[in-house]
């Protein structure tokens, strides 16, 4: 190996403590579409593609509520094969009362922001771009440059224009679901 960097071969999964345990178990296994491993009254296991688990959940029910001010990891997130899966996952939750707090096209990604039970936020996205040149190439335009954060828009503006053909190279143009 020499002086080479030793990386790992993949993220494999996250523990999320919680005093709402099984809300919170439930809501992760609505909106990830997983299934339980293991599941006990103190910790669960949940997958949704062939990791042992990808998610674990450790019942702490005396545990204090984080302030929305505190340190800590602010989301993780999901990139989605197609825009269509994105598209179907919104419509999926959305029948099951679970709406995002926060849509907003991000350049790169256009994405979609849930809250779990206990405020963690977890972004569902599509990546814009087919390859990384080509992001890394956007990267250094003005128009980036201006705005690195990105342009909110309506979820339910999605659907329709997605409805109408827009594809996900549309979506380079950050504006082009402004209402």
């Amino acid at each position: 190996m020499g002086d080479a960097p030793v990386r790992p071969e993949k993220f494999a999964h996250v523990v999320i403590r919680t005093n709402r345990f099984r809300e919170t178990v439930e809501w992760y296994r609505k909106v990830l579409h997983a299934w339980p491993a293991f599941e006990n009254d103190f910790v669960a296991f949940i997958t949704y593609d062939d990791e042992h688990h990808r998610l674990a959940f450790v019942n702490t029910p005396d545990a204090p509520d984080p302030g929305p001010e505190s340190a800590g990891v602010d989301h993780f997130a999901y990139t989605y094969a197609t825009l269509g899966d994105l598209v179907h996952t919104y419509e999926r939750l959305k029948a099951e009362g679970i709406t995002p707090a926060w849509t907003i096209n991000h350049g790169p990604t256009t994405s979609l922001y849930y809250e779990d039970p206990n405020g963690i936020r977890v972004e569902l996205q599509i990546d814009n771009f087919e390859s990384l040149e080509d992001l890394h190439a956007w990267f250094r335009t003005p128009a980036f440059a201006r705005n690195p954060i990105g342009v909110e828009f309506d979820a339910d503006v999605l659907v329709a224009r997605y409805r109408e053909g827009l594809t996900r190279e549309d979506l380079r143009d950050r504006d082009v679901l402004a209402a």
